[in-house]
C-alpha cells in the first residue's frame, strides 16, 4: 500500500485500526488509491513495520506567503535519519536542457554540504557535512511524457546499481526527468516529493520534475526578478526534499504530530537567496527545534 503525505497537506495517519483523514483530500486520495487497485488494510507504520511512502511539496501559494503548517516541535518517531548522506542524481532521458537546470542543480548539490542552511539537521541526529553530490549519470533511456511513479521507482533503482550504492539508508537517489515530462500533477498539485523504493525499500528516492516547466508555481521567481530568477525553484525545492530525506528517509523518523516534516512546516516561508560555496540559491528555512520555528 502506498502512504501519500502532501507537504503542507495532512500525511495519512493511522488510528483505532484504520487510516483517517478528513475533507476533500481524502476524497481525492481514496480515489486515487482505488483507481490504483491499493487497500489500507491491515497498513502500519511503526518504524518496524511501515508501508511504502511519499511526501509531496505542493505548489507556492498565489496571494502571498502562507501561515505556517502544523502544531509543535518535530518528534522522533524512531525511525533511521541519514548520518552520512549521499546523493546520486540520474538524469533520465534529457535530450535538451532550455532553462540550465542540471549544471544549477549540480552546483547547489555540490555546495549545499556542511553549510549553516543544512546544519539544522543535526540536532535531530542527522548528518549534513562532506561533500553531498555523490555522482550523476545521464540515462539515455527515452522517458514517457507522464511517467508514473512506479516507472520512477523503477529508474530510481536502476541508478542506485548503476551507482553500485547498496542498500544503506544513507543513499539519496534524484530522479530528474527533462523539460515536458513529468508525472501528472507537477506544477498543479505539487512540485516534487520523496519516499523510500519500493524494490529496495532502504535506499531513498526524490522524483524531482523539470522545474521550469511549472513556473512560478514551483518557484520561478520567488526571490530573484528577472532571468536571474528562473531557477529559484530548483533549489528551494530540492533544498526541501533535501533536508526532508535526511531527517525522515523512511518517513518514520521525524515529523510533528500534525506529519509535518522540516521542510513542510516552513514551505514557502520567507524565502531569501544563501550563500553557498560563492554563489547564491533561492532557499527556504528550515524548521528548528531548539528555535521553535524556521531558521536560515
Amino acid at each position: 500500500m502506498r502512504r501519500v503525505s502532501e507537504g503542507m497537506l495532512p500525511r495519512l495517519q493511522a488510528g483505532a485500526g484504520r487510516w483517517a483523514l478528513g475533507g476533500l483530500l481524502a476524497v481525492t486520495l481514496a480515489t486515487a488509491f482505488a483507481s490504483a487497485g491499493a487497500s489500507a488494510a491491515g497498513a502500519a507504520t511503526t518504524a518496524t513495520h511501515k508501508v511504502q511512502a511519499v511526501t509531496h511539496i505542493v505548489p507556492k501559494p498565489s496571494g502571498g506567503a502562507r501561515p505556517l503548517l502544523g502544531s509543535g516541535n518535530l518528534i522522533d518517531h524512531g525511525g533511521p535519519v541519514e548520518t552520512a548522506p549521499k546523493v546520486y542524481v540520474v538524469y533520465w532521458g534529457w535530450t535538451s536542457d532550455p532553462s540550465g537546470e542540471k549544471p544549477y542543480l549540480n552546483s547547489f548539490l555540490s555546495a549545499v554540504g556542511g553549510t549553516s542552511w543544512l546544519s539544522t539537521v543535526s540536532q535531530y541526529g542527522a548528518g549534513y557535512t562532506g561533500t553531498l553530490l555523490a555522482g550523476t549519470w545521464s540515462d539515455s533511456a527515452s522517458v514517457p511524457s507522464h511517467p508514473s511513479d512506479s516507472a520512477i521507482q523503477a529508474e530510481a533503482a536502476k541508478a542506485a546499481s548503476h551507482f553500485g550504492t547498496g542498500t544503506s539508508d544513507n543513499v539519496e537517489i534524484v530522479v530528474a526527468t527533462p523539460h515536458g515530462h513529468s508525472e501528472r500533477g507537477f506544477g498543479t498539485q505539487w512540485c516534487a516529493y520523496h519516499g523510500d523504493v519500493g524494490s529496495d525499500p532502504n535506499v531513498t528516492y526524490t522524483y524531482l520534475p523539470y522545474m521550469t516547466d511549472a513556473g512560478a508555481n514551483c518557484g520561478e521567481n520567488s526571490v530573484n526578478s528577472g532571468s536571474a530568477g528562473l531557477l529559484d525553484g530548483v533549489s528551494i525545492v530540492e533544498g526541501h526534499e533535501l533536508a526532508e530525506t535526511i531527517t525522515d528517509p523512511l518517513l518514520n523518523a521525524w515529523y510533528d504530530s500534525s506529519g509535518y516534516e522540516i521542510g513542510d512546516k516552513c514551505a514557502w516561508v520567507n524565502l531569501a537567496d544563501v550563500t553557498m560555496s560563492g554563489k547564491s540559491y533561492a532557499m527556504q528555512p528550515l524548521w528548528s527545534n531548539a528555535a521553535g520555528g524556521c531558521v536560515m
